[in-house]
């Protein structure tokens, strides 16, 4: 184990190493305790976790607390990072009542579909086959704001579990791309750095301008 990691783990069992230095318990997690832009811990490469250390109590508090906020934010996907723990750990769920806010073209479209919650560590993403999806995203660690990106439509990502046991996903749609934002957090990149960046917009005035509308047409109005 490098020393980094023990180290990590060391503030881990005390708190939380990058976020606030008060613990906190999955029931009081909040949108607020998600770090944002311009905090070092986004911009740097995460830990890998040994299969041995994911079923600690430690590691399994933070689950806790990762899947608590991002249904208190409410989000669909949440990165170590992203609660101040560089560690390689994300954490994914779409829920119905977020997706019915869309139409159903909106959820054609995108391929959006809903699942149960999942837990990867040490996650190995890579491309199924070659076609390409652009659709507006937003982040938790970039609040007000989106933007149009290109991602892969289907991919497979391996890695264990929160029993340490091995999983494999394979994915198209939206649960793809999910996949794909959140797992460049480990790697320090956020949406931002691979948007196309005419698109950039407040989220308010995506959802007014461009609510509802193919991607087709949101593409032709802003000249991309």
């Amino acid at each position: 184990m490098n020393a980094r990691l023990v180290a990590l783990l060391a503030l881990l069992s005390l708190g939380c190493a990058g976020a606030p230095s008060k613990p906190q318990s999955p029931a009081s997690s909040s949108e607020s305790d998600i770090v944002q832009t311009g905090s070092p811990i986004l911009r740097g490469r995460a830990v890998e976790v040994p299969a041995e250390r994911i079923t600690t109590a430690e590691m399994r508090d933070l689950v806790k607390r990762m899947i608590a906020t991002m249904r208190a934010a409410p989000g669909v996907g949440l990165a170590g990072p992203q609660v101040g723990v560089p560690l390689r750990v994300i954490v994914l769920e779409d829920r119905e009542e977020l997706i019915a806010k869309l139409t159903p073209e909106e959820r054609r479209e995108r391929e959006r579909v809903a699942f149960e919650p999942k837990v990867i560590f040490n996650p190995v993403l890579v491309p199924a086959g070659d076609e390409r999806a652009t659709f507006f995203e937003g982040c938790l660690s970039v609040r007000g704001f989106a933007g149009l990106v290109e991602r892969a439509a289907e991919v497979e990502v391996s890695g264990l579990d929160e029993n340490a046991k091995p999983i494999r996903w394979h994915v198209r749609g939206w649960p793809a791309r999910i996949l794909q934002h959140e797992v460049d957090h480990l790697d320090g990149t956020l949406y931002i750095d691979r948007m196309m960046t005419r698109s950039f917009s407040t989220t308010e005035q995506a959802k007014a301008l461009y609510g509802g509308k193919p991607i087709v047409e949101i593409r032709r109005t802003l000249g991309l």
